[in-house]
């Protein structure tokens, strides 16, 4: 026991603190183990230079950062224990309770970090603490993908191993028989512990770490229940406060001018109130009158544009949506704003950039603003939202119920209708079915209806109905997801075209996000790009291909167009099927960089008023910087500053506007 003792010693756990000493220890060689893990399955798409072990460097302070903290209910209940508080039989077995307790919850954190890192190709951020939010789905959603009795049973063993392998050495026992501490010496330890960790915690940010231009680099460097919390604090960014800024004046006339490129004309209003961007768009084709036609939007859940045939994948998965291009309106160059199902309907309903933090979908006050619904209701359209899980995920029942729309949600589904489901919602062909029935009852009222529907089988567990593919339900993951997807978008159509209103009827495919954003790059374009399919079998919108860079902020006003409506505007998108189009550009983001690419350059801005830009390799997918002075960074600034304004300030609200006749 002597000899142990020394060891103790030696390591500074003979103390009654060396058990937070020992936890510090543990945490970090389980974090370190993590980030080896993750280098190794990142391997293919690493730079392997002096930047990595930077990375690695960085990481180790962050680790011992988040040891830190997380130490801390360890130091209180260390110092609340008696001075001989741990000579009692109930304490020592306590202790190993403890001790057994931590390991799990280590090697838990780590194993959900590896599975989040292969999904997202990135540490803990905000979509995992919209995860612990929205329990139902996700803990169904983990239990349908997952063997988790297996998995949860393999941390315990292994936890157990771990703390049988400690008592082998005895340094526990040993500790237990040495941690006797009177009161005084306990809490000074205690305060000075706690002092050194918020210090250090308060001190270190991960907007310290650098841009390296291999972003998983970035990505490792941090460490996962460190950048949780980060995540968790830092879901709303004040944009004056953390982003570049030019004056307002500035910001809202640069964007006057920008919008101004399609044609449209500022409000009288808005032009003397400075800031404001309402205007008034005019139809593309003046002589023509409007089309009334009805327009159901299908939203489908991370489509990305390499999956499907048409932008040139050769993987088969999407017969359906191939054969209906070629009698389709396709938009060839088009990208989501953001990375989750939250940012695509804030894009593709009120044509807004992806403003830093949450998205609006799932801020408070987020209702009475100017959608593309708000737009349709003012001809008289039945609005409709509808959706196949339950609606108030993500928030998406009150952002719809609060801007007019007809809420359609898994609620409302009766027994019957649902044939399928999984913890998302039921499956696309019983979302597809109950739609078909809400166009059925608009028509009959004689009413032209817009639907803005939302897939769920494209997602995780991957399960979907037997016998409709070739692909086995939930085992072929991706491509069964895609497959099945695709295959009840083409039921959904052959079966419309029995319907007395489907040659009126406009039919949209749109992507709300692709399925991966990782990439080597801070925003890696390349993995925002998502079809847009237009489809009317009335022959009112002419087939073609549209290759002008877009984004889904110019969906509505594209859509408008193309139905030949004036009407007065607050979208930040435009046309981008006109003519006289100018060059186009995209809108992107990730909650805290917030992106503009034209097509050759992209201009990124990030906290601390970072302002970059870069020039972009297309056949490689590469970004090389060039000066931040590039005009492009101040139309970044002028669109962002300016969205951000306007929802902070209330200012981009829905009808009653003038409207157009």
């Amino acid at each position: 026991m002597n000899t142990l003792y020394l060891r103790l010693k030696a390591l500074g756990l003979q103390h009654r603190f060396g058990a937070a000493v020992l936890f510090v220890l543990l945490f970090v060689t389980l974090a370190l183990a993590t980030r080896i893990a993750l280098t190794i399955q990142a391997s293919e798409v690493l730079t392997w230079n002096v930047g990595l072990v930077a990375a690695y460097a960085w990481g180790t302070v962050f680790d011992l950062a988040a040891a830190g903290w997380w130490s801390l209910p360890l130091v209180l209940g260390l110092s609340l224990v008696p001075a001989n508080g741990f000579k009692y039989r109930v304490l020592r077995l306590l202790v190993h309770g403890v001790i057994y307790f931590i390991l799990c919850a280590l090697l838990f954190t780590g194993l959900a970090e590896w599975l989040f890192w292969d999904e997202f190709g990135a540490r803990f951020n905000f979509i995992a603490v919209d995860y612990l939010v929205y329990t139902q789905e996700v803990i169904g959603n983990i239990r349908e993908s997952y063997p988790m009795p297996i998995i949860l049973g393999s941390i315990g063993l292994c936890a157990a191993a771990l703390h049988f392998a400690l008592l082998r050495t005895a340094l526990i026992t040993t500790w237990l028989d040495h941690a006797v501490a009177p009161a005084r010496r306990r809490w000074r330890f205690a305060a000075l512990w706690t002092a050194v960790v918020v210090a250090l915690g308060l001190g270190l940010s991960e907007e310290l770490l650098p841009s390296w231009k291999n972003n998983y680099s970035r990505e490792l460097a941090k460490n996962g229940p460190w950048s949780f919390v980060a995540a968790f604090r830092s879901n709303h960014l004040d944009y004056d406060q953390f982003y570049a800024t030019i004056p307002n004046e500035q910001a809202f006339s640069r964007m006057h001018q920008i919008l101004a490129r399609d044609g449209s004309t500022v409000s009288p209003d808005a032009a003397k109130d400075g800031q404001d961007l309402l205007r008034q768009v005019h139809a593309p084709r003046p002589t023509e009158p409007e089309q009334r036609l009805n327009v159901i939007q299908i939203t489908v859940e991370s489509l990305s544009a390499d999956f499907v045939g048409r932008y040139g994948s050769t993987s088969g998965w999407t017969p359906n949506l191939d054969e209906l291009s070629t009698r389709s309106l396709i938009f060839e160059n088009f990208y989501a704003t953001g990375t989750r199902t939250d940012r695509g309907m804030e894009a593709l309903s009120l044509s807004v950039p992806p403003t830093p933090g949450r998205s609006l979908v799932k801020r408070p006050d987020n209702g009475g603003l100017f959608t593309l619904g708000s737009v349709f209701r003012t001809r008289g359209y039945d609005t409709s939202f509808i959706y196949g899980g339950y609606g108030y995920f993500d928030n998406m029942n009150t952002f719809f119920g609060g801007n007019g729309y007809r809420v359609v949600d898994r609620t409302t589904f009766t027994p019957s209708e649902v044939t399928f489901a999984n913890a998302w919602g039921a499956c696309d062909e019983d979302l597809f079915n109950r739609a078909l029935r809400e166009a059925d009852q608009a028509n009959a009222a004689g009413k032209p209806f817009f639907q803005f529907l939302m897939t769920t089988s494209n997602h995780r567990p991957f399960t979907y109905p037997d016998g409709r593919i070739d692909l086995p339900s939930k085992t072929s993951k991706r491509p069964g997801g895609v497959k099945y997807t695709d295959y009840a978008i083409g039921k959904f159509i052959r079966e419309a075209a029995t319907h007395p209103w489907f040659n009126q009827t406009v039919f949209v495919i749109v992507a709300d996000h692709c399925a991966s954003s990782a990439g080597r790059t801070e925003l890696p374009v390349q993995n925002y790009h998502i079809p847009l399919i237009i489809h009317a079998p009335g022959g009112q919108i002419a087939p073609g291909v549209v290759k002008t860079l877009a984004s889904q902020v110019d969906y509505a006003p594209t859509l408008l167009a193309l139905l030949n409506w004036s009407y007065p505007s607050r979208f930040f998108g435009w046309d981008v099927t006109a003519p006289n189009q100018p060059a186009g550009r995209a809108l992107l983001g990730n909650y805290q960089k917030l992106g503009l690419f034209d097509g050759e350059h992209l201009a990124i801005l990030a906290p601390v008023r970072q302002r970059r830009a870069f020039n972009y390799g297309a056949a490689k997918n590469t970004l090389s910087s060039i000066p931040a002075d590039h005009p492009l960074v101040d139309d970044a600034i002028a669109n962002y500053q300016t969205a951000s304004w306007l929802f902070q300030n209330h200012r981009q609200t829905a009808y009653p506007l003038p409207v157009a006749p």
